[in-house]
């Protein structure tokens, strides 16, 4: 199993990008996220998102996330996007010059939730470890590459067969920035089963 181009097929293309086997850009646009419900009531399944399918049980992915963002909400990073009503993601999400929110969204049967962190506005680089056990996820974070932090485990109600994942690029409200997305690899899974 390789993430290269061919493998690949985009659910909403963007309306700019560049991609290659060892490199993609994702050139986002105003007004597309990824949402469903919960608190503020709006759905929003409008970013583009590209991503390969598998059905193998036990991996991780791992991607290299870099980004120009400046308006708030914008965001990009890794998913598993099943359909509008069953997805997860994880990235960190821009606020202010201040600070800016690393975090995952989890939606199952058509209701999201955002689990977060503050982090530094001035991080503009993070690597993203994606690790399935069955219907089992797990998303880590890493500044180096090297060392991975969990952000979550979590429980996909649909992820138990067939899946699609990749990576995401949005900017919900204005504006428009570069996602650049390297070091994409597949891996045996790096998540442990539990003793």
């Amino acid at each position: 199993m390789i993430f290269e181009k061919k493998n690949l097929f985009w659910i909403r293309e963007a309306d700019q990008s560049d991609v290659t086997d060892d490199r993609i850009i994702i050139y986002t646009q105003p007004k597309t996220d990824l949402w469903q419900r919960t608190y503020y009531g709006f759905q929003n399944d409008n970013a583009p998102v590209l991503q390969m399918k598998t059905s193998e049980k036990y991996f991780s992915f791992i991607v290299k996330t870099e980004f120009d963002s400046k308006a708030r909400f914008d965001q990009c990073g890794i998913v598993v996007y099943l359909d509008s009503e069953n997805w997860m993601k994880a990235s960190i999400e821009y606020e202010n010059e201040q600070y800016q929110r690393l975090g995952s969204v989890v939606t199952n049967h058509g209701y999201s939730d955002w689990a977060t962190t503050d982090i530094d506005a001035s991080v503009k680089s993070m690597w993203y470890r994606l690790s399935r056990r069955e219907s089992d996820y797990c998303i880590e974070c890493s500044t180096d590459g090297i060392t991975f932090q969990q952000m979550r485990i979590c429980h996909l109600w649909e992820g138990n067969e067939e899946i699609s994942f990749g990576v995401y690029a949005c900017s919900p409200v204005e504006g428009s920035f570069q996602a650049k997305f390297t070091n994409m690899q597949i891996t045996e899974c790096m998540w442990e089963a539990h003793k």
